[in-house]
């Protein structure tokens, strides 16, 4: 399956969304995302499908697909009437002119229908030019969209004054403002709401735009003297040499191979203390360097870097869509076809039951659909996740996928992994005996531990490094156990933890034993520091009611010091990663639970938890099989992302309550007559900035 991603434009609400979803569906195509506020899709589709043939089938619905090789062209080509303001703007004149002929004094040549006619006319056009297109096309698409309403009022005020124009049946029936002001209000409602929704979307914009920059490239001439020389860095390759300066941002993910500088990753981490970098360690792409020089060599372009990835991340969990949209999407895919069936009901009741004149009926039929909103109910969501996702993401926290921000509100149990969670995970060894010969002891650990990811054989294979590698006939890792290998001699030999040597000795409180055919010939005690925030951490979800829980392959005594120094209520020690499944499977059983690892030892445990949060280095992003991937090299920002979920989740849930409410309020006073149709299409528009500005205030709300 080939994974496809486009820029869509021309969406303008759920109901756009759920046309192009719909019809993508009917493709065959699989894991179809569609984003309306971003305006990005993705599918995934096999060999017998073409992209050629999707494109113009979406492009039949009403839609433009920008492709990311002609979006530069696309942008150069747009012209006039290409927004809302610009529609806005060009129909104002034409409605001011108007509504003249409703001020108190009459402007007598303004008292005749066919000169109104004649100025309504440019606004009716253009105003069907792009809502009755849309309208026309959702129909075909099997989901009518709110464009569709707007067509239906403003076709309907037209015809009737047309009809009263041609018949010659005088002003009483000339009601061109009204078709005038409808068109002219959404358009600056629509404007209004755009302009809200994009702002919903500013921190990831704020990533976006880091994307493309200049560089300064190294190339050498026939002499070999070095030249530098500007170059945009989308036209980079790995391999380049790059040099960055003080105060410049790095063009692409390098590394460093001359030179030392301070750096704030800030927008990957959310903290924006420089970071020491010296020769060899690597810079991400779009961070800032703050103090020195360097000499750097392109690792990654393109979509391969950590900030393409961190985008990529946060768009797809935009496209996901969590348990409670389910409804509001169900809504709104029949809402349109409901609010037709209520507006001719209000036109029959008001006419033949409650004795109202004809044009007064037909003004409030029009005033209930222009003034329903099905957007309201479909972006409640997608608003409210947008700024909860784009402030995670300024501050190193980055989920995979929505659902998981509905999740957290009913997280009760935190389960934390030790080495390199709650610890630093950068051991020492502090002492170690063996019967063998000090040269050979260490040779044989060094010569085991190298083929290990685990941080404590890490910091033996750093530490011993200097010792003379044994060339092993066989080696392999028993995950949660330890190393076992056969030298060429068939000696056979097992590192690990204290699982391995239970038979041999009743002593616990070494971190690592050897045995040798069998027989234990020695052990390394090793020490770790409590990460400065873990108690912090800790206290945290305990005043939040939560319960936390240490899970740990090491021994009891260590893994019982670091609960004991932390106050964790429950420990689990000297567990496989088969014994922690089952201890998730458990605690899961008795409510939602949270487990926080590396990612990559505690991965089944993770992936069993409601929601797994994975600590992760920069360069670790895409190994990654957590729900939240915390890029900040600590788990201080543990209770953002947990008060970012539930505050999220109250925000979608506060933007349905407003939505349903605001239709179910707004529809009976129209029908009732107490809005004009003109006021009712201006409501409409702003209905749905309500939902943005009490999304944006994600932004700045309080969560923790």
């Amino acid at each position: 399956m080939e994974k496809v991603e486009w820029k869509v434009e021309g969406m303008t609400c759920t109901n756009c969304a759920l046309t192009i979803n719909k019809y993508l569906e009917k493709q065959g195509l699989k894991d179809v995302k569609v984003n309306f506020i971003g305006g990005d899709i993705s599918f995934e589709m096999s060999e017998s499908n073409s992209t050629e043939t999707i494109s113009k089938g979406i492009e039949a619905l009403g839609y433009q697909v920008v492709h990311p090789e002609d979006n530069d062209h696309h942008a150069k080509g747009k012209g006039l009437f290409s927004n809302h303001l610009q529609r806005f703007l060009f129909c104002l004149p034409f409605t001011l002119v108007l509504m003249l002929h409703m001020l108190p004094w009459h402007i007598h040549f303004l008292m005749n229908p066919w000169l109104q006619m004649a100025i309504c006319l440019p606004v009716f056009l253009l105003g069907m030019s792009y809502f009755g297109v849309s309208a026309v096309k959702s129909l075909r698409g099997g989901i009518p969209n709110m464009n569709m309403l707007i067509t239906i009022g403003a076709v309907a005020a037209f015809v009737y004054s047309l009809t009263g124009t041609l018949l010659n049946l005088g002003m009483d029936y000339a009601f061109y403002e009204t078709t005038a002001t409808i068109i002219t209000l959404v358009f600056l409602g629509e404007w209004v709401e755009h302009k809200s929704v994009a702002t919903t979307q500013s921190e990831l914009n704020k990533l976006a735009a880091r994307q493309k920059l200049m560089a300064n490239m190294i190339a050498f001439d026939e002499t070999h003297q070095e030249l530098i020389f500007p170059i945009e860095n989308t036209k980079l390759h790995v391999g380049d040499l790059i040099l960055i300066k003080t105060g410049e941002q790095v063009p692409m993910d390098c590394k460093i191979l001359w030179g030392e500088a301070y750096v704030n990753e800030s927008l990957l981490t959310g903290e924006s203390n420089p970071v020491h970098k010296l020769k060899k360690d690597a810079l991400i792409g779009g961070s800032l360097i703050t103090e020195g020089t360097v000499k750097a060599q392109v690792t990654a372009v393109g979509k391969d870097t950590i900030l393409s990835n961190i985008l990529q991340l946060v768009k797809q969990a935009q496209g996901d869509k969590p348990p409670i949209q389910q409804l509001a999407d169900k809504i709104s895919a029949i809402f349109v076809p409901a609010v037709i069936g209520i507006s001719i009901l209000s036109f029959l009741l008001n006419y033949f039951a409650f004795d109202i004149s004809v044009t007064d009926s037909l003004m409030r039929s029009i005033a209930v659909l222009v003034i329903s909103c099905p957007c309201a109910m479909g972006l409640a969501t997608p608003a409210a996740i947008a700024v909860g996702l784009g402030r995670a993401a300024r501050n190193g926290i980055l989920f995979r996928n929505a659902k998981s921000l509905e999740l957290f509100k009913d997280i009760r149990t935190v389960v934390f992994d030790k080495t390199g969670t709650l610890t630093l995970g950068q051991l020492t060894i502090s002492n170690w005996h063996s019967e063998l010969d000090e040269t050979l002891f260490k040779s044989i650990v060094y010569s085991i531990e190298k083929f290990s990811n685990h941080p404590i054989a890490k910091t033996i294979s750093l530490n011993w490094k200097n010792s003379q590698n044994i060339a092993w006939k066989k080696i392999e890792e028993i995950k949660g156990t330890g190393m076992l290998a056969e030298d060429q001699e068939g000696n056979q030999y097992a590192l690990g933890s204290y699982k391995i040597a239970a038979t041999q000795t009743s002593d616990t409180n070494h971190t690592a034993y050897l045995l040798k055919n069998g027989s234990l010939v020695g052990w390394l005690d090793m020490e770790d520091e409590l990460r400065p925030e873990s108690a912090a951490v800790i206290k945290y979800l305990h005043e939040k009611n939560i319960q936390t829980v240490l899970l740990s392959g090491d021994s009891s005594a260590r893994t019982n010091k670091v609960a004991s120094a932390l106050g964790i209520d429950k420990v689990f020690a000297e567990q496989s990663p088969e014994e922690k499944l089952k201890v998730i499977e458990t605690l899961n059983n008795q409510s939602p639970v949270a487990m926080v690892g590396d990612g990559i030892n505690d991965a089944p445990a993770l992936a069993k938890a409601t929601i797994g949060i994975s600590m992760s280095d920069a360069t670790q992003l895409a190994m990654q099989t957590a729900q939240v991937v915390l890029m900040n090299k600590g788990i201080q920002h543990l209770p953002l992302a947990l008060g970012l979920g539930k505050h999220t989740f109250s925000t979608i849930k506060g933007n349905l309550f407003w939505a349903f409410i605001y239709n179910i309020v707004a529809i009976p006073i129209a029908a009732m007559g107490f809005l004009h149709p003109g006021i009712a299409a201006l409501a409409m528009g702003f209905s749905d900035v309500v939902l943005a500005i009490n999304s944006i205030r994600l932004n700045y709300r309080k969560v923790i």
